[in-house]
C-alpha cells in the first residue's frame, strides 16, 4: 500500500453536502445544478456557452462530430497524450496524423505540425498536457490562415493560462474532462466550451436524443447527460478550483526548490506566456535505464508513481494501418522512456513532498 498517492480527488464537506442535497431532493438527472455548473463554468472560462457531457472522451467526439470531421479528413494530434484525442477522430471516420512534442513543455511542437499539413487536414488538436499551455498563437496562425478548425484539448488544463487567457476559450471549441482525478472532478464528466451559439444548441441536441423539446426529436442523439450528482459535485469544485490550483502550484514550487541541483533528472518548465496548473509534476530521469529503477525505489519507500505515457500514440497497435512514418515522432518516442510523474494534488503536505525529493536525491547520489 503507497503511503503517498499520485494523485487523489480533494473533497471537502462542501462537496458531501451538495451531494447529500442533491439524494434528499430526488431529482437526480440533468436540472438546476448542471444548468448552474455550466453558466458558471461558462463564465469562468469567459465563453458564451459550456455544454457538459458524460465524458471528456465523449466530448473529444462530439466536438468532431459538431464539425462536420468524417471520412476523408485529417486530425493532427499530438503523439504524445491520451488515446482519446486521437480515437475518436477515428471513430467520426477520419485519421489522426500524429505531430510531435516539445520536449520540454510535451506540447504539440508548431514547427513539426506545418510540416504535417495537407489538404485534407481539417483540425487541429493543440492538448495542453499536464496542465501547461500549447503555444497557441503560433498553432492558430497556422490553422487561421488554411482555413483549419482549433479544438484545444483541456482535459489536463482546468484553469491554466495562455499569455492570462483561460484555455479553453482560445480555439474554436474546448474540451474538458472532469475524471476523478482532474484539477477539478465531478468523478466522471465531460463539456465543450464555445462562444458559437450554433455549435452549442447543435451538442445540446446531440447528448439529449436530437431533443428541441420533450418528445420531439429533430435528429439521431444519445443520452450523453450528466446527473445531479456529478454537476453539485462540479460546482463546489469549480468554486474551489482557483485555490486548488494555487496548492498545485505551491507544490510544484517546492519540488522545483528541492530538486533544483539534482544532475540525474530535468524539472517541468513553465514558459514566460504561461500559468501552468500542474495536473502531473512529471520529471525527465536522463539516463532511460534508471527511470524505472528510480520508480522501483520509490515504491518500495511507500511513493506511488506513475508513467505519462508509456507509449507514443503512433505505435498504439489501435492505430496500425494509419500510420505510414514510423519515425514521425522522436521526441515523443524519447518523452515516453524517459518521463515520471511524482505525487501532486491539492491534498499533499509539506513534508510528503519534503520526503519524495529527499527519496530522489538520495537514489541519485547512489546512482550516479
Amino acid at each position: 500500500m503507497y503511503r503517498i498517492k499520485v494523485n487523489q480527488p480533494f473533497i471537502e464537506d462542501d462537496e458531501i453536502r451538495a451531494v447529500i442535497e442533491v439524494l434528499k431532493s430526488g431529482y437526480l438527472t440533468s436540472g438546476k445544478y448542471t444548468e448552474e455548473f455550466e453558466r458558471e463554468f461558462a463564465r469562468y472560462l469567459n465563453v458564451r456557452h459550456v455544454v457538459t457531457v458524460s465524458n471528456g472522451t465523449i466530448a473529444l467526439y462530439l466536438a468532431y462530430k459538431v464539425l462536420g470531421i468524417g471520412p476523408g479528413d485529417e486530425v493532427l494530434v499530438p503523439d504524445f497524450t491520451f488515446i482519446a484525442t486521437a480515437s475518436m477522430a477515428v471513430v467520426n471516420g477520419a485519421k489522426p496524423v500524429f505531430v510531435d512534442i516539445d520536449p520540454e513543455t510535451y506540447t504539440m511542437d508548431p514547427h513539426d505540425l506545418e510540416r504535417k499539413i495537407t489538404e485534407r487536414s481539417k483540425v487541429i488538436v493543440p492538448v495542453h498536457l499536464f496542465g501547461h499551455p500549447a503555444p497557441m498563437d503560433e498553432i492558430i496562425k497556422i490553422a487561421r490562415e488554411r482555413g483549419i478548425y482549433v479544438i484545444e484539448d483541456c482535459a489536463q488544463a482546468h484553469g491554466a493560462e495562455y499569455r492570462g487567457i483561460r484555455v479553453g476559450s482560445i480555439g474554436d471549441l474546448g474540451v474538458f474532462s472532469f475524471y476523478a482525478t482532474k484539477n477539478l472532478t465531478m468523478g466522471e464528466g465531460g463539456a465543450i466550451a464555445t462562444s458559437s451559439d450554433e455549435i452549442a444548441e447543435q451538442v445540446r441536441l446531440l447528448r439529449n436524443h436530437g431533443q428541441s423539446r420533450k418528445y420531439h426529436h429533430i435528429m439521431i442523439g444519445w443520452n450523453f447527460r450528466i446527473t445531479e450528482l456529478q454537476a453539485a459535485l462540479g460546482l463546489q469544485q469549480l468554486r474551489k478550483l482557483d485555490r486548488m490550483n494555487k496548492r498545485r502550484r505551491e507544490i510544484a514550487k517546492l519540488y522545483l526548490e528541492e530538486l533544483s541541483n539534482v544532475e540525474g533528472i530535468r524539472l517541468p518548465v513553465e514558459r514566460p506566456w504561461a500559468k501552468h496548473v500542474y495536473h502531473q509534476f512529471t520529471i525527465w530521469v536522463k539516463k532511460e535505464v534508471l527511470r524505472d529503477k528510480l520508480r522501483e525505489y520509490l515504491a518500495r519507500n511507500g511513493v506511488q508513481t506513475s508513467i505519462h505515457y508509456p507509449e507514443p500514440l503512433h505505435i498504439q497497435p489501435a492505430f496500425k494501418g494509419l500510420v505510414s512514418n514510423h519515425n514521425c515522432c522522436p521526441n515523443a518516442v524519447r518523452a515516453s522512456r524517459h518521463v515520471l510523474s511524482l505525487p501532486m494534488h491539492p491534498g499533499l503536505k509539506d513534508e510528503e513532498v519534503m520526503y519524495v525529493a529527499k527519496l530522489i536525491k538520495e537514489y541519485f547520489k547512489s546512482n550516479q
